[in-house]
């Protein structure tokens, strides 16, 4: 971490571990996957007009970059994120692909960015991790211009995305020492509840709150379905840990659950998201 940083907390040290990593040697297959969400974010910036954005939770700069080359010389995308690994990827791809695209290595929770800097705060799965968000997303309502856009993404319940809960249901019986997913803690489905997101914002000062269900159809190629399963998750984790033959056995178990999903040489599944937009309201007015 760079001089500055908090000191590592349990995110910071996951995604600067072997979860970081992951993301970043499989960006590839990640960002495939995720498109339909990426163009879903271009869209928006692109309706609003925007010209100063913020990426929260940008990763490997997939978002950042897209928003980036739409923008051309017209305005600028800034990406934040707690992961090193990540954002070396995303800086070598800025600079590869001559994008002007900027990133920033900090907590998009307690970074002190410069003030009504940004006309639009965008995030693609990457706002469900804060530890208080609600000091979050005040904080990145403060980094807003006034009736600057919120608009971001993320998972709804675990129940209405089996596809990603498939391989630890797959394994719990194997892997006595899983761990169970804890609501509302920060995580993937941190945001399941629509109303907490919903008071979240409000809490931190958003106006004009908007959040709608979307269901988005994914795709995977089959071929990359063993790396998913093993490098991501909870899953992916816990493998590390254990010995070679009970590794073997998990895998073959997980990867037969995931039969339903597998159309010929695709891997098919629906992600059952929020997409959530809201206002930045000028000093002293909601």
């Amino acid at each position: 971490m760079t001089a500055g940083h908090p000191p590592p907390d349990g995110q910071i040290a996951l995604w600067n571990g072997p979860a970081g990593h992951a993301w970043a040697e499989l960006r590839d297959m990640v960002e495939r996957m995720f498109k339909p969400f990426e163009d879903l974010l271009v869209e928006a910036v692109q309706t609003r007009g925007a010209r100063q954005v913020l990426d929260v939770g940008c990763g490997t700069g997939s978002t950042t970059l897209a928003v980036a080359r739409q923008l051309g010389t017209q305005g600028h995308c800034v990406g934040v994120d707690v992961s090193a690994p990540m954002l070396a990827v995303a800086r070598a791809r800025a600079e590869a692909e001559h994008v002007a695209a900027s990133f920033i290595e900090a907590s998009a929770e307690s970074h002190a960015f410069e003030p009504a800097r940004f006309d639009m705060v965008i995030s693609r799965f990457g706002v469900m991790f804060f530890d208080d968000p609600v000091q979050a997303f005040a904080n990145l309502r403060r980094a807003a211009k006034e009736n600057a856009r919120l608009c971001f993404i993320a998972w709804r319940s675990p129940s209405e995305n089996p596809f990603m809960t498939t391989a630890e249901r797959a394994a719990a019986p194997l892997v006595p020492n899983l761990p169970a997913r804890q609501p509302n803690a920060p995580g993937q489905f941190a945001f399941e509840d629509r109303g907490r997101v919903q008071r979240i914002l409000e809490q931190s000062g958003w106006a004009d709150i908007d959040i709608q269900p979307i269901e988005v159809a994914c795709t995977l190629p089959e071929q990359e379905l063993a790396r998913y399963v093993t490098r991501f998750g909870l899953l992916g984790r816990v493998l590390q840990e254990v010995d070679e033959r009970t590794r073997s056995h998990v895998i073959e178990t997980v990867l037969a659950a995931f039969k339903p999903f597998v159309h010929g040489d695709e891997v098919r599944f629906t992600a059952a998201c929020w997409r959530a937009e809201a206002r930045a309201p000028a000093a002293g007015s909601r």
